[in-house]
């Protein structure tokens, strides 16, 4: 099947013959093959009689060959379909993988988000990116970290033409009020002595239609109106999380604790929290130097950490 995607990438009508001849398989076999890439991939595959076989829109697959020569960060491996990338870089690490390296995926069969939500993988269309590091330098290495990871992701996402780009706490970045990519960050190890984790970003880049989507969103392809090169992005992305981890290990999170907070959307905003049953009514002040959020609630500060805390506008319904 993906010998044959890899014929029908370029968006152009290939026989249904010239594509037997290159697979060394029948046309009705072609045939087989063209309804398991529509029913299994999801792609949309147009038939004209007399001119053959044609995909709706060119596809660029994931290039490790490409991606190295724009950007040669870490050593990387790319799946054609996974459950997810971060369940992928969690088996690697329990079987001795060095770090550190990067699992990416053209498409995710069991694709998580924070607080166990699915998040949609179609194939071909997002960047589903999971980076494995080593930390040896306890919680300091840890403190922030999810936050310095969107701050890499936003100056990715505005130096590729998103310009409205913005992060909300904890770990969202969005474009106004829609979400236009997510982090989730899991740990192996001791994180006061030696442990590994993952770095797992998903960023919407030419999806334009998703109905299982269950909150506001939007991509790259719909904030630029055009489609947007994957591998160029892995290797942006890829640079910019190398800066902002070399800042945050040598420096630690305070020294961008104010660089996240200017670019706060919700600075400043009426929000609750969410805390399992529990609500909390305050007001956005900020973070503090270990990343945590700063409320005024009645009038107070008060402060909140943990992964399982979500965040939400007051008059948002």
């Amino acid at each position: 099947m993906l010998t044959l995607l890899n014929l029908l990438k370029d968006g152009r009508f290939h026989s249904g013959q010239a594509l037997g001849l290159a697979l060394g398989i029948s046309r009705s076999a072609v045939w087989k093959q063209l309804q398991h890439l529509e029913a299994e991939l999801g792609l949309s595959i147009n038939k004209v009689r007399g001119r053959g076989y044609q995909l709706a829109a060119p596809l660029t697959l994931l290039d490790p060959l490409s991606i190295g020569a724009l950007a040669p960060v870490w050593p990387m491996t790319v799946f054609d379909s996974i459950d997810s990338t971060n369940a992928e870089a969690l088996r690697a690490i329990s079987q001795g993988r060095t770090a550190p390296f990067l699992v990416l995926a053209e498409r995710q069969i069991s694709g998580r988000g924070r607080r166990g939500r699915k998040w949609v993988s179609p194939f071909a269309e997002n960047l589903y990116y999971s980076l494995v590091l080593r930390i040896e330098g306890g919680m300091r290495q840890l403190e922030g970290l999810s936050l310095v990871v969107g701050l890499a992701v936003m100056h990715t996402l505005r130096k590729l033409g998103v310009s409205g780009a913005g992060l909300k706490w904890p770990n969202d970045v969005l474009v106004g009020s829609r979400k236009i990519a997510g982090i989730l960050l899991e740990l192996v190890g001791d994180p006061a002595d030696v442990c590994h984790v993952v770095l797992g970003i998903g960023i919407n880049v030419n999806m334009q239609v998703a109905d299982e989507v269950d909150q506001q969103w939007t991509s790259m392809r719909l904030e630029t109106g055009k489609s947007c090169d994957r591998n160029a992005l892995v290797a942006e992305l890829s640079e910019q999380l190398r800066d902002y981890i070399q800042r945050h290990q040598i420096d630690g999170f305070s020294a961008l604790q104010g660089e996240w907070e200017r670019d706060h959307v919700w600075q400043g905003r009426p929000v609750s929290l969410i805390a399992g049953a529990s609500h909390i009514e305050g007001v956005v002040l900020g973070i503090d130097s270990q990343g945590a959020l700063r409320l005024r609630v009645d009038g107070v500060e008060k402060v909140f950490s943990g992964g399982e805390l979500s965040l939400r506008l007051r008059d948002d319904s």
